[in-house]
């Protein structure tokens, strides 16, 4: 008999549209993808340096579960110069990579039939990761009205005795929103007054446009930063994704714990990758605004582009390197004959007629709804977009 928990968890959809659009490149067919969830630049040199180092010199054996002293500190550092955070080393955790992290932080705080309340539209993994810890996703409705963020008005609503802890991502991944300074106070006020720990995922804080600023919703008080859990890591804003080096910080109690699983399930993060994010996190941050320079040229000309397109309603984004569209115009209408129900239908005919590869909504708790990255050329953009355009000019 197979595990029911483990046959309940489905596959990533954004990782099988790039998969898919690695396969028909790999045979020939020249396809546009639209679905990484990672900067399509090289690790600045500097970082990759550190690890050539790290290895010359050794540095290839276990390293303390947690991480090592000398990235902790790093990391501290960077909460009291970036977020007005105060931390010591013991309540950082390293794990491999983000999802890791998050994956431990829900190990150390629910219990079975614990509720989790997840914003929609969320990231892929988020309800995955909570049914594998034994919790309840439960999925929180949002508006556009609000540009798809959630409100106390709609966190209340799903709030009960079973409540435990809230997911929260700003910069957001799939809409690429940025939670205001006033919009998290209230929800931190919220959390505080009803006992709710809150998993803050702020993987993309550094990827911010048109004058928003990132405020992590651990700042306010000491109180909300007794609850938050902060997930953080080097993947999105060094261009470390292959690196897998995520960080946690939290209460030393939770930390504590966080470490003691993260122990028996995956020992330590790479001692070599550990290396090289300290060397991202201590050396000048200019790669990272370069990027993030480019990153905002890309989605000014996505956002103009695809606004003016017959059917879809794009959301522009501040934050990541996502541009999320509404597509519910399109539903019921017909492709050579073959009607569009949803994003799914939406996606497959894309791929199937211009090659070019999107993920649908439904795995984001939007069905009628499409994410694009720009992490990807101007040049693969342009054309990319091109098809799209062409494509939903052939609707009927």
């Amino acid at each position: 008999m197979l595990s029911k928990k483990a046959q309940s968890i489905g596959l990533s959809p954004t990782m099988a549209i790039d998969s898919k659009a690695k396969e028909l490149k790999a045979q020939g067919v020249d396809v546009i993808g639209f679905g990484a969830g990672e900067p399509d630049f090289d690790t600045p040199a500097h970082i990759r340096e550190a690890a050539i180092k790290a290895i010359n010199e050794g540095h290839t054996r276990y390293t303390p579960a947690a991480g090592t002293l000398e990235l902790k500190e790093a990391i501290c550092k960077k909460f009291k110069n970036d977020n007005k955070l105060d931390y010591e080393a013991a309540q950082i955790v390293v794990s491999n990579g983000a999802k890791h992290s998050l994956f431990n932080a829900l190990a150390a705080v629910i219990n079975p039939g614990d509720e989790v309340l997840i914003p929609v539209p969320y990231w892929v993994s988020y309800p995955e990761l909570v049914k594998l810890n034994d919790g309840t996703p439960i999925a929180v409705g949002s508006s556009e009205k609000n540009s798809l963020k959630v409100t106390v008005e709609d966190l209340n609503d799903h709030y009960n005795s079973k409540t435990k802890a809230l997911i929260l991502n700003s910069p957001t991944n799939p809409t690429g929103l940025v939670y205001s300074e006033d919009e998290l106070k209230a929800i931190a006020d919220f959390c505080s007054e009803n006992n709710i720990m809150v998993i803050s995922d702020e993987i993309y804080e550094k990827l911010i446009y048109s004058n928003a600023r990132h405020v992590s919703i651990a700042s306010f008080n000491e109180r909300i930063k007794e609850l938050t859990i902060i997930v953080n890591g080097v993947s999105k804003s060094y261009a470390m994704t292959g690196w897998r080096i995520g960080y946690t910080a939290s209460s030393p109690k939770i930390a504590k714990i966080m470490g003691a699983v993260q122990s028996h399930a995956a020992s330590n993060p790479n001692s070599i990758a550990q290396k090289a994010a300290v060397a991202a996190l201590q050396n000048d941050q200019a790669c990272v605004e370069e990027m993030r320079l480019v990153f905002d040229e890309r989605r000014q000309y996505m956002y103009e582009r695809i606004k003016k397109m017959p059917y879809l309603n794009a959301l522009e984004p501040i934050g990541a390197f996502y541009l999320f569209f509404n597509l519910a115009e399109t539903v019921g209408k017909s492709f050579k004959g073959e009607k569009i129900s949803g994003s799914d239908d939406f996606a497959r005919l894309l791929l199937d007629e211009q090659k070019v590869a999107l993920v649908p909504g439904t795995g984001f708790g939007a069905p009628n709804y499409m994410r694009l990255s720009f992490a990807n050329s101007i040049e693969n953009i342009k054309e990319g977009l091109n098809r799209l355009e062409a494509f939903v000019g052939d609707l009927q």
